[in-house]
């Protein structure tokens, strides 16, 4: 419809011999202005240095002349100092519904078509736990990755495992130094649970006392060699009981991961492709392997790939994991990254020495990065995993679970705070508010769900069938942002931005809403009560639809 538009206006300008306007066609923030809204006769005013509202009336002169060849167009206005407005007529709006009840792929387009996409996030480290970081970069990539795979592309997950490190050493100190918090007998998470406290005993005795550093820097180099039977099988028995433990997060939050990538092996990787290529791409520097980003771009840096002694540093690594991701699909069209925004500067640093090694995967990278997630003063916490003082993401399920006594809504409830907004700024969490059944929450959009499908049962035992052609006298607000669906999932698409889908569908749960409390929908002596219950089963679809992008389930009953 909004092209339909546009050719009208263009044909209209060039009646007018007017030429070289740059203008829009948008959605108004009012439905009360209409469905379309164009500032072509401000721009073209300002072009043609004439009166903005007199230009206006000419150019709606020449569209209503028009305007018996489109019927979807049943009013156009001007508007303000000369804005142009475009109504859209009931039986474009009943065709909408029409379109929705007989379409299963409505929606789905074909940005992405016959695209490989591989979207790594998550990415938590074993004998650490999954904190509220990691549920963060879970939301916003598992989103993404539904509206690519709404868009056309074929989508692998993947998730990177810092499975050695000193990390893992800090953590098996501390289980050496407390036997009690190996008991095989305890339940998964406890046994997980027991480990990331012995990460936290010690780091902060690594901290703290010079000879538990260095016991731990001994356990670190056995774990490297493999050299200790004993440290070896501390270490099996934790590296599958925390990433057991992920898999059950993983569950709870909707997500399956096809691949999985482990630190101890792209390390090595990527290390012997930079020592291939010193004097090439990197350089030695004080027995370093470093890159010199800011020779090819300004605005990069230089950054240590490997440092003296030998091992490959996080940027060592990540040039490892990108190019093992090529090898192992070398059809892949896009690599897509996505972690806090704290990695964002040495990213790009790695992007750009992997665009020199290989200049074919220059357009098939991209990062996406978040902001950090924080709490009002309704939860105790802070995220320093170092400290061991942080919020893992099962205490917040755990905590919204206990409020809402359903894991579905629980989830909800912290996918959609994380996804409502534009992805890069941190995040206020407030308990209350994401349980909240009246506000802004997806807890509101699973009642809205559950609603219009009680409507749906009731309507089935009145024997009422969905008929969108007996059409009402007037339009709701549910049409006229119904028929939209499709254009936010094309641009959540474009943009890599699930904050489109959220707010859309808090705007159509606030108008089905109000439309429920208005409106007695299940009525057998109302003529029109089956367009409104086809009405409600276009709203319980695209409802279901929009939550299945955002990862969030769509209850019938609550």
């Amino acid at each position: 419809m909004e092209d339909k538009i546009r050719n009208l206006i263009k044909n209209a300008l060039e009646s007018l011999e007017v030429e070289g306007v740059d203008f829009v066609v948008e959605h108004p923030e009012d439905l009360k202005n209409g469905d379309y809204s164009t500032n072509v006769a401000m721009a073209g005013a300002k072009k043609l240095k004439a009166n903005p509202k007199e230009l206006a009336e000419k150019i709606v002169a020449i569209l209503r002349q028009a305007q018996d060849k489109f019927p979807e167009i049943q009013e156009i206005q001007v508007a303000g100092a000369g804005f142009i407005n475009f109504h859209l007529s009931p039986k474009f709006f009943a065709g909408s519904v029409e379109e929705i009840l007989n379409n299963k792929h409505f929606a789905k387009n074909h940005l992405f078509s016959k695209k490989k996409i591989m979207i790594e996030y998550t990415d938590p480290n074993p004998f650490k736990p999954l904190h509220i970081g990691h549920l963060m970069t879970n939301a916003i990539g598992e989103s993404i990755a539904r509206i690519l795979e709404s868009s056309g592309a074929e989508v692998s997950r993947a998730n990177y495992q810092g499975d050695v490190g000193l990390h893992v050493a800090k953590a098996i100190w501390g289980l050496q130094k407390n036997e009690k918090l190996q008991d095989i007998t305890l339940s998964n998470a406890i046994q997980s649970y027991n480990i990331g406290k012995a990460y936290a005993i010690g780091a902060e005795a690594y901290e703290k006392d010079d000879k538990s550093k260095k016991e731990t820097d001994e356990i670190n180099k056995k774990i490297y060699d493999r050299s200790d039977g004993k440290i070896n099988e501390i270490y099996d028995w934790g590296f599958k009981v925390t990433m057991e433990a992920f898999e059950d997060i993983y569950r709870m939050l909707g997500t399956k991961f096809d691949y999985y990538f482990l630190e101890s092996l792209v390390a090595s990787f990527g290390a012997n492709v930079i020592r291939e290529n010193i004097g090439k791409v990197f350089e030695e520097s004080d027995g370093a392997v470093v890159f010199k980003a800011d020779k090819y771009d300004p605005k990069l840096h230089t950054r240590v790939f490997i440092t003296s002694v030998g091992l490959p540093t996080y940027e060592g690594k990540e040039l490892g994991l990108a190019l093992e991701k090529f090898k192992m699909k070398p059809d892949l069209d896009l690599s897509i990254v996505v972690t806090a925004n704290e990695q964002m500067e040495y990213m790009r640093v790695v992007a750009k020495a992997l665009s020199l090694l290989h200049p074919e995967y220059t357009d098939k990278m991209r990062h996406i990065t978040h902001g950090m997630m924080r709490f009002s003063r309704t939860i105790a916490g802070k995220m320093s995993s170092r400290s061991g003082l942080i919020v893992t993401a099962l205490d917040l399920l755990q905590q919204l679970k206990e409020k809402t006594g359903n894991e579905s809504i629980a989830v909800a409830a912290i996918k959609y705070m994380i996804l409502r907004q534009a992805i890069g700024g941190d995040i206020i969490f407030d308990i209350e508010k994401s349980v909240s059944t009246e506000g802004d929450s997806g807890v509101y959009l699973q009642y809205a769900h559950a609603r219009a499908n009680s409507v749906l049962e009731k309507a089935k035992k009145e024997n009422i069938l969905p008929d969108p052609h007996i059409l009402p006298t007037e339009v709701s607000e549910v049409e006229k942002l119904l028929y939209r669906f499709p254009e936010v999932v094309l641009r959540a698409g474009e943009e890599y931005a699930p904050h489109y889908v959220a707010n859309y569908l808090i705007e159509l749960a606030r108008a089905y809403n109000s439309f429920y409390g208005n409106t007695t929908i299940v009525n057998v002596k109302d003529k029109t009560s089956p367009y409104k219950v086809a009405l409600t089963f276009a709203f319980v679809f695209v409802m279901k639809k929009g939550l299945y992008l955002l990862g969030i389930e769509a209850p019938e009953r609550m």
